[in-house]
């Protein structure tokens, strides 16, 4: 079952990109499905996040698509290399969005090794944004596009995790965000092999 289009209107951002851990994120592209269970996810809290791109209610061609309502994906180039799926969330006017780390693949697995250029499966495959992006066949043609669409879309299977089972650390290559750099907004699930970069 689709995640219906009310729970990307929840406005805290912390909380949701917790809450994303064990729903599955699948996409359709040219009539092939991919994908898997989300097991990383980092939050970034809009004009009051330092890390976010949308700090200080920076509206840019980039990041106007933050300020829309949630249910939609955030695409964006990273470095001039990597595409990056983020969740767009919160009522419009509130730039809140997740970053999709890491998804535990269970379907169509071998296109994904297709379009990694893979031999064999190796954790690495769906492990990182960029892994994500490129092994579910996203990029910014999709920027923007309906999470409630057919060609990417999210599930709720039934599958959770306790708090035990998760860590709550700070995000990954935001040391330009100062103090906010700190906050425990990244969450994992513990010991999956498919973490981009689990804490020893």
């Amino acid at each position: 079952m689709k995640l219906p289009h009310s729970f990307y209107l929840g406005t805290d951002v912390v909380f949701l990109s917790k809450s994303l851990l064990g729903k599955y994120l699948f996409t359709s592209i040219n009539g092939i499905i991919s994908g898997g269970y989300i097991i990383e996810t980092e939050a970034y809290n809009g004009e009051f996040d330092k890390a976010s791109h949308a700090y200080g209610n920076r509206r840019t061609p980039r990041t106007e698509v933050m300020f829309r309502e949630g249910g939609i994906a955030y695409v964006y180039l990273c470095y001039g290399i990597h595409e990056m799926l983020n969740i767009v969330t919160s009522t419009e006017g509130h730039a809140q969005a997740i970053l999709i780390r890491a998804i535990h693949p269970t379907e169509g697995i071998e296109y994904m090794m297709e379009r990694r250029k893979m031999e064999k499966l190796k954790p690495n495959i769906t492990a990182g944004p960029g892994s994500v992006a490129k092994a579910l066949g996203i990029d910014r043609h999709l920027n923007g596009h309906s999470l409630q669409s057919n060609v990417l879309w999210l599930e709720d299977r039934g599958l959770s995790f306790s708090d035990d089972e998760i860590a709550s650390v700070p995000r990954i290559g935001v040391d330009y965000a100062g103090e906010d750099a700190l906050l425990p907004y990244r969450f994992y699930v513990k010991g999956d092999p498919y973490v981009s970069k689990p804490n020893k």
